[in-house]
């Protein structure tokens, strides 16, 4: 038997083991059942989480291949190595057995749902129902679907940006089932769904990179000392994302920190917790010790780490599994619909010290102004160091456009923009018509290619290759085409607004977020186009940009006149769970958003104009620059003043001074 299939059996046997020893430990294995009521099973009950555990297992594979043959293997100027190769056919395996696993996962949820024997569901039209109306069918559908492509497209896969789209999506695929699982029913549901979804995100890159990592060294692959220093330099951000989004499920599930040793619930999550530290202990042994021997030849000592790190990593998605099948511990929690719809009561009358006192946590737009702020002054001290200037109005620029993004979605205004529409419209317009300008006028683009070092490998893709290829990509070309980013910016308004996406998104909270991402990203495209000082695909003259301005922006003038005449509030049945009792009427409240959206586009209007300006005189400036420099040149070079116009006038002015020159 070769080493790569013992360490497969062995993570394998450790995997269930955990798994079966934390549902017994949880009370899932052996739940109470009551004789009347329905009962699923021992077959479902045990064949459900076994299924799981191969869903999640072949989710991490798939995660791990693509990202070593996108990421961590060296490729020759964007095409993939054999090794590479072989590890994105693979993909394209454990991509079907990801979607048979959902597959399985779908068929035994709806037994326990039912309370009825798999043997029953199968012959029942029941399925077609479960996969395509509950949400936790919908998830598990879209897994299957998902699965499937990669297995499709894996198969043709033979260039890293081919590689890394598929890594793109296989890490989209792991988010549905996660989120329809306890997190969405958590009471702090917000920070819930949030928490898990970083989780594995960070979670899966790390797991799956190191198994294969393992892998890749006991076949005696090439490159594995490059390999391994580039997914150190990435385990250590995802150990710390790792820690950093336990930490927050956690809290928003226990009550307190007795929970953690009183509850089957927080018995598993403090197992976790010590193959966590343990996996932390052998990372820094890792750094320290073995790398450099595999740098000097000797990869011994760290293949047999990395194979217990790996084990313990296969023990900890067991535990993983269990936890999602055993109840967390029960809370005392207000009964109240808006508590149930919000994660919190409806806040007090609106006013300008409860906006900045009643600040509210929102951990995915936490962690994205935390990345931009580190990531933008991680490139600045770079440059610093090295001894090039970086100007300081575009590091003040980037500042205010992530305070201003803080505070919009963690005060007292993300507070009270899901309870009245008004706030809502003040935070949609900051995001998509103010902070963007200003991250914008950062020119994050350029700092990165200036502060980011070429890859080592010639032909190799390093991050700033990645953003060199990402710049000049078709989908890249086609968004920042003017059009296209007006269009984006204006018709996307009026198509949320004035369609049930609206109200959909703000039933869920991952609609909420998707629609705010929205907002950010649709702005940042048009002010990219407008005034971007970073490189785009296609540049329009000083004078298309002012008209395309003043064309573009009394469209959301338009957009809040016609709030303002509306006779019915969008979004009413959201409006009217919530039970405010204080403030203007719904009808009223949105007239406001409207006369918001109405007049806030002068501010940034004027920005822009003074932006424009400054960009306008500082291209003349380098203009006539750049001319003289050359007419110095010529004038170096030929005589004269150097500029060929004034050279002819002269001559032409000299020809005249002489005798019969005006003849």
């Amino acid at each position: 038997m070769s080493k790569t299939l013992r360490l497969a059996v062995a993570g394998t046997c450790l995997a269930l083991g955990a798994l079966a020893v934390a549902m017994v430990v949880g009370g899932a294995a052996t739940p109470r059942v009551i004789p009347g009521l329905p009962d699923e099973g021992l077959l479902t009950r045990w064949a459900l989480p076994v299924s799981k555990l191969a869903m999640d297992t072949a989710g991490v594979l798939s995660v791990g291949l693509l990202l070593f043959a996108a990421a961590l293997l060296p490729s020759d100027k964007g095409l993939l190595g054999a090794s590479a190769l072989t590890y994105v056919r693979a993909a394209s395996w454990t991509g079907l057995l990801w979607a048979v696993a959902a597959a399985s996962t779908l068929v035994f949820s709806l037994s326990e749902t039912l309370g009825t024997p798999v043997g029953d569901v199968l012959g029942g039209d029941e399925l077609t129902s479960f996969a395509s109306q509950v949400p936790q069918g919908i998830a598990l559908t879209l897994v299957v679907l998902f699965g499937t492509a990669i297995a499709l497209f894996a198969r043709g896969a033979i260039t890293a940006g081919s590689a890394g789209g598929l890594l793109v999506l296989s890490l989209a695929t792991l988010m549905p089932p996660a989120l329809t699982g306890h997190s969405a029913s958590a009471p702090n549901h917000g920070l819930a769904t949030t928490s898990v979804a970083l989780h594995l995100l960070v979670l899966a890159p790390w797991v799956g990179g190191l198994l294969l990592l393992c892998v890749h060294a006991l076949r005696r692959g090439p490159h594995l000392d490059l390999a391994a220093q580039r997914f150190s330099r990435a385990a250590l951000w995802c150990f710390i994302g790792v820690g950093v989004s336990g930490l927050f499920s956690a809290l928003s599930r226990l009550t307190s920190v007795g929970d953690l040793f009183t509850s089957s619930y927080g018995l598993i999550i403090m197992a976790k917790i010590v193959a966590f530290a343990a996996l932390g202990v052998i990372g820094w042994w890792h750094r320290g010790r073995t790398l450099s021997a595999l740098a000097a030849g000797r990869p011994g000592a760290f293949t047999r780490l990395a194979g217990v790190e790996g084990l313990i990593m296969l023990v900890a998605v067991g535990l993983a599994v269990a936890l999602s099948r055993t109840a967390p511990p029960p809370l005392d929690l207000p009964v109240d619909r808006a508590f149930e719809l919000l994660g919190y009561l409806v806040p007090p009358p609106i006013s300008v010290a409860n906006l900045l006192t009643l600040w509210w946590f929102d951990l995915f737009f936490a962690v994205v102004a935390a990345l931009l702020a580190g990531l933008y002054g991680a490139g600045a001290v770079r440059l610093a160091r090295r001894g090039d200037h970086w100007p300081v109005g575009r590091t003040i620029s980037w500042a205010i456009g992530v305070l201003l993004l803080v505070l919009v979605t963690q005060s007292g205004v993300a507070r009270y923009a899901p309870v009245l529409f008004s706030v809502h419209m003040t935070e949609h317009m900051v995001l998509s018509m103010l902070v963007p300008i200003f991250l914008v006028l950062g020119a994050p683009v350029t700092l990165a290619l200036r502060a980011l070092k070429p890859a080592a490998r010639r032909g190799d893709r390093g991050p700033r290759e990645w953003i060199t290829t990402i710049l000049h990509s078709r989908f890249v070309k086609v968004v920042t085409h003017p059009a296209i980013a007006t269009a984006l910016f204006i018709v996307s308004t009026y198509a949320l607004y004035f369609t049930p996406l609206f109200a959909a998104a703000m039933e869920e909270h991952l609609g909420h977020i998707a629609m705010t991402v929205h907002f950010l990203l649709s702005g940042t495209l048009f002010f990219w186009v407008i005034i971007g000082i970073d490189p785009a695909p296609t540049k329009l003259p000083y004078v298309g940009r002012l008209l395309l301005l003043f064309v573009t922006m009394p469209f959301h003038a338009f957009f809040g006149i016609a709030l303002m005449n509306m006779g019915t509030p969008l979004a009413g049945e959201w409006y009217d769970q919530l039970g405010r009792t204080w403030g203007a009427s719904g009808v009223a409240d949105q007239s406001t958003g409207g006369a918001i959206a109405w007049a806030f586009g002068e501010i940034p209007t004027l920005i822009v104009l003074i932006a424009l300006a400054f960009q306008w005189y500082r291209d003349d400036q380098r203009t006539a620059r750049r001319a003289d420099r050359r007419a110095d040149a010529r004038a170096a070079k030929e005589g004269g003043t150097g500029d060929a116009e004034l050279d002819a006038y002269n001559a032409y002015l000299s020809r005249l001074n002489q005798p019969g020159g005006r003849e």
